[in-house]
């Protein structure tokens, strides 16, 4: 597991963030990506000073297709290898039906699913030439049963999974893996924004009794990216707490 390098979107918070902390922790070079040029800066220093990881840092907007392709071109040129990808960058913009508009669908679905698949796209070509990779998608318990005034959120994460079975078919002779991960309610800034009433409603919902944490999301991730899980593909884990049994 040492002397891996993996690629993570969206590290500046969150899921992301604690993703980056553990893949530090195992001895792992990274390459992290956010907008936010100034957190990125502060992560990867302390990064370097607690775990003395090797990091590097592309701040831009994964919208941004031309942007995708000049990162993996980058990795390629001055990294050389990519181990494991981390498709977790991600908005919420809720709306109940008859008041969503065409930016709210345009913008999550660009965000949650077209970065997601372009990203894979040009991970892939990296990793086909090493004849391995790992490639792992955040994408929610949402995506899997739905919630109301979620329909664009849930339908943007139900494709998370289904590129992700699409691509680990196409991928597996390669030996590229491709799983997701499917969090249920988690510790972020997305559940800090409910009010207390539906937090409450959430929480009892989880058969556990409690909410889940950016870290137990995380190491499922670094399990999927991992060589312990060389023989998972297509697969996508819920880290829910017992919400879906």
């Amino acid at each position: 597991m040492i002397n891996k390098t993996i690629f993570i979107s969206g590290a500046t918070r969150g899921i992301g963030y604690a993703t980056a902390m553990q893949a530090a922790k195992q001895g792992w070079s990274l390459i992290l990506n956010g907008r936010d040029e100034k957190r990125l800066s502060e992560i990867k220093e302390e990064l370097k000073s607690f775990f003395g990881a090797t990091v590097y840092t592309l701040s831009y907007d994964v919208c941004d297709i031309n942007e995708i392709k000049k990162t993996f071109m980058w990795i390629k040129k001055n990294v050389g290898r990519l181990d494991a990808v981390v498709n977790n960058a991600g908005i919420l913009d809720d709306a109940l039906l008859g008041m969503i508009n065409d930016k709210q669908v345009s913008h999550t679905l660009a965000v949650n699913t077209e970065a997601v698949i372009f990203h894979m796209q040009y991970a892939s070509r990296l990793m086909m030439k090493q004849k391995s990779g790992s490639i792992v998608n955040v994408s929610s318990i949402i995506g899997r049963v739905g919630n109301a005034g979620q329909t664009v959120y849930g339908a943007s994460k139900a494709a998370v999974i289904g590129a992700t079975y699409s691509a680990a078919k196409e991928l597996a002779p390669y030996n590229i893996r491709v799983n997701a991960v499917a969090p249920g309610f988690i510790e972020t800034d997305m559940s800090k924004q409910l009010s207390q009433e539906k937090y409450e409603q959430r929480l009892s919902e989880i058969k556990m009794g409690r909410i889940g944490t950016a870290e137990e999301v995380a190491n499922v991730i670094i399990f999927l990216a991992s060589d312990y899980s060389s023989y998972v593909t297509g697969q996508v884990i819920g880290v829910d707490g017992g919400m879906v049994i």
